[in-house]
């Protein structure tokens, strides 16, 4: 079983390039983040002819997430259990989906960004975080893949030049702690011993082309599920301006293989 991960920056904008990585690729699970739509605005009738089963969830232009499996979509559960709202109306986000797809259940996630540390969205990052390893805990005990984009980076090895990041975002030891809190738990992050490198690019000053990029999308699985995994790869080729016709999205998809 092949699953993947990938903000994908807008389904509207790139089901073109969503359909054809399906069919490069031969995934039968993909994650996607960033959607940017409801679900009745996205144009999915690609992905069904395919035969492709598509869950997604979204409230707006902003934020959005989706499961594409051709291997089933059971017991969908949008948003988990005490996810925590963002801003004066505590509206909670469309950031997190979960669907179990040919025996495993996968979550797609975008984690809040944080935008500057002592920004009110920095707070709600970690509390969406706790809220989130509170509710996995029961989760560890079943083949599950916490998958998406975790704007985290763990180490200073995901970041190209931590010098530059010291007063920003996804490199602070509270965003640290919080994603290494999973692994205390017992999940495993699956995807770094078989591919190392960045997983996200700015579209900033050919940031791309530079290598100049961080390591923020990962798959966290249950240990269970952490066995069965054969190896991991990042297509940068997908992030590639030069390779595929029309605008990428800054992150890459990051596909992982599973042993039946």
């Amino acid at each position: 079983m092949r699953i993947a991960t990938w903000n994908v920056n807008s389904l509207r904008t790139r089901i073109d390039r969503v359909e054809a990585f399906l069919e490069r690729h031969d995934v039968d699970v993909l994650a996607l983040q960033e959607t940017k739509a409801r679900e009745e605005q996205l144009p999915l009738m690609g992905l069904q002819a395919r035969g492709y089963d598509v869950v997604a969830h979204g409230l707006d232009q902003w934020n959005g997430v989706a499961l594409i499996s051709r291997v089933g979509i059971e017991d969908v559960e949008v948003g988990f259990p005490g996810q925590p709202g963002w801003g004066e109306n505590e509206v909670v986000e469309a950031r997190a989906l979960g669907a179990t797809c040919g025996g495993v259940r996968v979550w797609s996630l975008y984690i809040p960004n944080g935008r500057k540390p002592d920004d009110p969205h920095y707070a709600y990052k970690l509390r969406w975080l706790e809220a989130l390893r509170q509710a996995a805990g029961s989760w560890l005990d079943t083949p599950t893949a916490l998958v998406g984009d975790w704007n985290i980076c763990p180490t200073d090895d995901d970041v190209f030049d931590p010098a530059q990041f010291k007063n920003s975002t996804h490199v602070t030891p509270a965003e640290r702690a919080a994603f290494a809190a999973f692994a205390d738990d017992g999940w495993q992050e699956v995807t770094r011993a078989h591919a190392p490198g960045y997983t996200y690019w700015d579209y900033y000053r050919q940031r791309f082309e530079r290598d100049r990029g961080l390591k923020i999308d990962f798959v966290v699985s249950s240990p269970s599920l952490a066995a069965r995994v054969t190896g991991a790869f990042v297509d940068r080729e997908e992030r590639d301006p030069s390779v595929f016709a029309g605008a990428p999205s800054d992150h890459a998809p990051v596909v992982v293989d599973l042993a039946d």
